[in-house]
């Protein structure tokens, strides 16, 4: 028996992933992959830890990572804290003046920085910022309209600040990622009068990918990816395929406008977008690292 047959398999086993990750490698470096950072995976201590390792080795071996991260759930929290009422139109947060400075206080300090913490403590070199940093995000009010089921009218419905995204000024991502920095971004945008808007986090993601022109846009998710009718994974599809899920009903509730991010990047310029379990430990290596990924890949085919 020699020396190499006798090792521990988890040895060898390590060393064959390495030796399969090698071509993405050499595929992905230098290209710019945005990752949006949210659900279940935030809330969990371990897979935070995780996350944030597997962003320092991203760069670490030449990628060009940039996180946007949600907090929906922590600013539910702190606004019960406060006894500040929420409400909910069509899965949006009614965010009036009071609401948006906790919106901004939760996002931009306590997640923002945690996740630049973890990043740092793994050893990168993580930038903490909003979208009203050198006015990346320029926003203006979302207006939403609705029609009354009985008398066909539409009603205009006041969201107070929230906001659609006008422009992203890609320049301080720019500077950031070709030194050795990690930008790390709340959704937060700004609108002409300086005034601040509150903005879902994958649309957020989705803009930043397209005006980056990412290799990859990847969206961390609490399920394992779109899937048909029959419960499946589907691992791979075009835009008009995307399409024809909604239009068909396969497709429903919150993976439509994270299906809608995906097609609007794609349909800009990204490479491809892929919504991803990120409660699997190592998502975003084995979506980019292996032969067939973790979850659903869209193409502008």
């Amino acid at each position: 028996m020699t020396e190499t047959s006798a090792l521990p398999k988890t040895m060898t086993s390590t060393a064959h992933m390495l030796s399969e990750a090698l071509p993405y490698m050499r595929k992905y470096a230098g290209q710019t992959i945005v990752i949006k950072f949210g659900g279940h995976a935030m809330g969990d201590d371990a897979l935070s830890e995780k996350f944030a390792r597997d962003i320092v080795l991203m760069k670490q071996v030449g990628m060009n990572p940039v996180v946007v991260h949600g907090g929906g759930p922590q600013i539910g929290r702190m606004l019960d804290r406060l006894k500040i009422k929420s409400e909910f139109v069509n899965g949006l947060r009614v965010t009036d003046r009071e609401t948006v400075d906790i919106v901004e206080m939760v996002l931009s300090g306590a997640i923002n920085k945690s996740i630049v913490s973890a990043i740092n403590r793994a050893g990168g070199k993580a930038v903490g910022l909003s979208g009203k940093d050198c006015d990346m995000v320029q926003a203006r009010k979302m207006v939403e309209v609705t029609t009354d089921p009985d008398s066909n009218i539409e009603k205009v419905l006041d969201l107070g600040f929230v906001g659609e995204i006008v422009e992203v000024n890609p320049h301080v991502l720019n500077m950031l990622t070709s030194s050795d920095l990690i930008p790390v971004i709340a959704p937060i945008g700004v609108g002409e009068a300086g005034e601040t808007y509150n903005i879902n986090a994958d649309t957020v993601a989705g803009a930043i990918a397209s005006a980056l022109k990412a290799k990859r846009l990847l969206l961390l998710t609490d399920v394992k990816g779109v899937l048909d009718g029959d419960g499946q994974l589907i691992t791979d599809m075009s835009a008009k395929q995307a399409r024809d899920l909604v239009e068909e009903g396969i497709v429903k509730g919150g993976m439509i406008p994270k299906l809608a991010t995906c097609l609007d990047s794609v349909e800009a310029g990204v490479g491809a977008a892929v919504i991803l379990d990120g409660r699997v430990e190592h998502a975003v290596l084995l979506e980019l690292f292996t032969d067939h990924g973790v979850g659903t890949l869209i193409e502008y085919v």
